[in-house]
């Protein structure tokens, strides 16, 4: 078959892998199954997706259609080629504003459509918890609904056209038609015209029809997924005397989960932008039950969201970094919170309607706090409640919040009575389960706590979704509401449409794909939900010995194992955020946060190695991480994939070796002290394009790239010099100066600012022997020298350092190792863990001190300035840009903005690298660049990271300065 696979990449225009790494990080996506795939195709066209089709026939093999793979159900894994279009089939086609359609390709991500439509007072209405990451092509796949389905809709009815390819490699458009072009249709000799004889056969049959009203679920039930929706084609003109609605086969192919046809364009209804006036009334409740008994009466305020939280889901954003602050409304411990929004075109009518869903919510009674948000609060709560699927992943340990019966969807009338014999068969089980998502759509994400390693939880995984689709039989619901069958839901679809629709339903397959090569196994004679499950029950677990310290996920396996495949790490820049930088310049799932997450996974599980790191496709797949740091933060499950990069590197060159390189860049500091001494000549050889450029072939750093210079006198020594001049009469307080590596070395200057500063804002500086940060060695996997700086550092700095004299540093990178990696390198955890609670980027500091009123505006210029700021990542993920933001703003007449960039790169020596230099300026083109360049001349740019400096010059030729600097030239004379 490599034979077969190597000749079909030679036909096609786009890529094709069969290795393992690609095999590997495609194997799984947000569900709970494994499959191997036979190979993974980037199509460049819709010739590529024919050829695959016609090897897929004559190999007997099949085709996995996928777009961001954050599926929960297992519609994107399988044995065959999986069909990835996330990659290139990404155009948006054209826009028609009179009738309101846009036509596109499946692999544009809904938040990136809606910013385009949004000048044109236009945007697609459904919208899923993944809608930064999700794409058109999947929504349509899954008929997704997400929160805004109560108001305007499902995917399914607002497919207007599909342009797809059939399983014979024909091309075939489907959209509305009327009967006379039905009649036509039905004289086709191709697959198209089996196709709709077909479905002639099956919904002209009064008898057939009877039934399909019988067992499925009820039209008035909008959320509704189960099986292929048959149901929804009898109500169209072709089969309905009372219809005028035209028969579209659109209707049928959404949520079909790509098993009847590959979709390559589509075209979908958009509506009017909402409503501009918003308010949300976040109800509290000390029960499940309470909730749900609000939501009918709620929902006769035309709600434009209805959505609920459990306290799980609350108790998990606690603490995860980038959620907590979202948690500002909460009031006392709920254990329910029903999110309620109501829309207007004018202030008063907001006011007016806010008023009357609170006077329902106070007639009932039920609540007990009802606090009103509004803006910007309002998008916090919404992300709050965005962020549960990946959240629940938090969860430390084995016992996880299982996908399997999270999606079932009941009429409103009769949602508090399921949900209570639901809790019955919970308790039963002696399950807490997790409430949370889309009540006023009569749907809940209701998930079982299960370790799915363990063959009695396996067995408990069935038990409980089969008893749940009996109560949804009995109260004539969806057993999936909105992210289908799959997988795991598909073997109860018989259950739940009847025996006789069932085989409709297997017919309808036969025609569409008689060869079974369009995602086998998927709604249709799907394999047990409870095979090719992620993890083997009751597996011997692996002995992972590692340096760092990962007892807080309970060993560094089940770090790698809280990524559940939601996907956030595949955003769009544009979309804001940090994670993950790579992948956004150059959009290959093996730069995901996910698929290093799940390499790592896949080879410390099952590698057969002593050194079970020793493989070089982890290596690969780790290669482009940049060690930003942005999963840390806004990875919902918080997978810390720098981390784990930094212990791979340790213990894969602990066997393989580290290169001269990798030598070099972790030992600058070293390196540079030596140089300094000789700064003039050193300097000269570093900017002497002859010398330079020898330099920089020996040690594989990039020939564009510019090499930093030295400093002419050491941060150290000018500190010596000016120590008597520096000290304050009547200070303040006194701080303790980290003087990191690079700003000792190298940024000298920008040192000599920062005591300047602080001498003259009135504070004592105190400066001690120390070791280097050891962020390099970090980078670079020499974590026996981090750890040595490490417990050096935290040894003295401990009986030095406190909440009154806190140790400040000015590069992010370096100061904040005392707030992360140092709690995984130190031996005495305690005093690391007490003195993180002290160390604070520069710019922490003076922000206490302006809230505390020991420096005031008077100290500084009235003159007016306009600075933009780019934030260093190790900022972003373990503090914020606010600090920094503030204090340059402090100033009354300093304008400033934050340019809403992810990384800059560089990330110390990534940049610098030869075979990583086109990443590393892709990466700076994606925001940061072009707003500065974009920036006047008299507008200042400023960054506190000395890569982010770098790569700034680098990419734009504009000098940014740090902060620090700024408020120095800002302070009156």
């Amino acid at each position: 078959m490599e034979k077969k696979l190597q000749q079909l990449a030679t036909r096609l225009d786009g890529q094709l892998f069969f290795d393992k790494l690609w095999r590997s990080i495609y194997a799984t996506d947000a569900s709970v199954y494994r499959e191997l795939p036979l190979a993974v195709c980037y199509p460049k066209n819709e010739k590529d997706i024919k050829e695959l089709i016609l090897f897929a026939k004559e190999n007997k093999t099949s085709l996995i259609p996928r777009t961001a793979g954050t599926s929960l159900a297992g519609q994107c894994v399988g044995t065959g080629i999986v069909v990835d279009v996330s990659k290139n089939f990404t155009k948006i086609l054209s826009l028609d504003t009179e009738n309101k359609t846009v036509t596109l390709q499946p692999g544009v991500i809904r938040d990136d459509l809606n910013r385009m439509l949004k000048e044109y007072g236009l945007f697609f209405g459904p919208n899923t918890s993944t809608s930064n990451r999700c794409m058109v092509g999947g929504m349509v796949g899954n008929n997704s609904s997400g929160t805004t389905s109560i108001k305007y809709g499902t995917t399914r009815e607002k497919t207007v056209a599909l342009k797809t390819i059939l399983s014979d490699g024909s091309e075939a458009e489907f959209k509305a038609i009327p009967k006379e072009e039905f009649q036509e249709k039905l004289k086709f000799d191709n697959l198209e015209g089996d196709i709709y004889r077909n479905i002639s056969e099956i919904l002209s049959s009064e008898e057939n029809k009877a039934e399909i009203i019988k067992e499925f679920p009820p039209k008035e039930l909008h959320r509704r997924n189960t099986g292929y929706a048959i149901d929804e084609l009898i109500y169209s003109d072709a089969f309905s005397e009372d219809s005028n609605e035209p028969l579209n086969i659109c209707h049928l192919l959404a949520g079909s989960e790509g098993t009847l046809a590959f979709t390559t364009e589509l075209t979908l209804q958009l509506d009017d932008l909402q409503p501009p006036e918003a308010a949300m009334i976040a109800s509290h409740y000390r029960s499940i039950e309470g909730c749900l008994q609000d939501v009918a009466s709620t929902m006769e305020h035309s709600l434009f969201t209805c959505e609920m939280m459990d306290k799980t889901i609350l108790d998990c954003t606690k603490q995860n970094i980038k959620y907590r602050e979202n948690r500002f409304f909460i009031q006392d411990d709920p254990e329910a919170i029903l999110m309620l929004e109501v829309r207007a075109n004018t202030a008063d009518e907001l006011q007016e309607k806010t008023k009357a869903l609170l006077n329902t919510l106070e007639e009932n009674g039920i609540s007990y706090a009802n606090p009103i948000l509004y803006g910007e609060q309002i998008n916090m709560a919404s992300e709050l409640r965005k962020a549960g699927l990946g959240l629940l992943a938090n969860i430390v340990g084995d016992k996880k919040a299982v996908a399997c019966i999270e999606d079932t969807a009941v009429a409103l009338p009769v949602l508090a009575d399921y949900i209570k014999e639901f809790s019955q068969i919970m308790k039963s089980y002696e399950q807490n389960a997790v409430y949370y998502a889309h009540a006023g759509a009569g749907e809940l994400h209701l998930r079982p706590i299960l370790d799915l390693k363990k063959t009695e939880d396996v067995k408990l995984f069935r038990k409980i979704t089969t008893d749940v689709a009996k109560l949804v039989k009995k109260y004539n619901g969806s057993m999936s509401g909105e992210h289908g069958d799959g997988r795991v839901r598909a073997e109860f679809v018989e259950m739940m449409v009847g025996s006789k629709n069932y085989a409709l339903l297997k017919q309808v397959k036969a025609a569409f794909d008689p060869e079974n090569i369009f995602n086998p196994g998927k709604i249709i004679d799907a394999p047990a939900m409870d095979t090719s499950l992620r993890y083997q029950p009751d597996r011997k677990e692996p002995q992972i010995k590692t340096l760092m310290n990962f007892d807080e996920s309970k060993g560094i396996l089940r770090l790698a194992e809280q990524c559940n495949g939601s996907g956030d790490c595949r955003k769009s820049a544009e979309s804001g955020g940090t994670m993950c930088p790579s992948y956004r310049a150059t959009k290959d799932e093996k730069d995901t946060t996910r698929a290093r997450a799940n390499t790592l996974r896949e080879f410390l599980t099952n590698s057969d190695k002593e050194n079970k790191f020793s493989h070089k496709e982890i290596k690969e797949a780790f290669d482009l991480c940049i060690s930003c740091k942005g999963c840390k933060s806004e990875c919902p499950s918080s997978v810390d994939v720098a981390a784990l990069k930094a212990e791979f590197q340790y213990q894969y060159q602990k066997e393989n070796g580290f290169s001269n390189r990798s030598k070099a860049f972790a030992n600058n500091g070293k390196m540079n002290k030596m140089a300094s001494k000789v700064s003039g000549v050193a300097n000269f050889m570093f900017s002497n394009s002859v010398t330079s450029g020898i330099a920089k072939k020996v040690m594989g750093v990039a020939p564009q790239r510019t090499l930093p210079k030295l400093a002419k006198m050491t941060l150290k020594s000018y500190f010596e010099k000016n120590k008597d001049r520096l000290k304050p009469q009547n200070p303040i307080k006194s701080v303790y100066f980290f003087n990191d590596e690079f700003t000792n070395f190298l940024d000298a200057e920008i040192g000599f600012d920062a005591l300047e500063l602080l001498s003259k804002l009135n504070y004592k500086v105190i400066f001690t022997d120390h070791e280097e940060s050891g962020r390099a060695h970090i980078s670079k996997g020499f974590l026996e020298e981090a750890k040595e700086m490490a417990n050096k550092n935290v040894s003295i700095f401990s009986n030095l350092v406190s909440e009154d004299q806190p140790l400040l540093g000015l590069e992010p990178s370096a100061i904040l190792t005392f707030r992360d990696e140092y709690l995984r390198l130190a031996d005495d955890q305690e005093k690391a863990t007490a003195l993180s609670k002290n160390c604070f980027i520069i710019e922490e500091f003076l922000k206490k001190e302006i809230a505390l009123g020991n420096i005031k505006k008077e100290h500084f210029t009235s003159e007016e300035k306009n600075i933009k700021v780019h934030g260093h990542c190790h900022q972003k993920a373990l503090s914020n840009t606010a600090v920094t933001f503030d204090v340059l703003n402090f100033p009354e007449n300093y304008k400033v903005t934050i340019i809403p960039s992810g990384c800059c790169g560089m990330a110390g020596s990534f940049g610098y690298e030869k075979e990583h230099y086109e990443v590393s300026m892709a990466v700076g083109e994606q925001t940061l660049f072009p707003a500065v360049r974009k920036a006047s001349e008299e507008t200042i740019i400023s960054a506190n990271g000395t890569s982010c400096r770098h790569q700034i010059y680098d990419g734009t030729k504009r000098n940014a300065q740090h902060p620090v600097s700024i408020l120095l030239n800002a302070l009156k004379a």
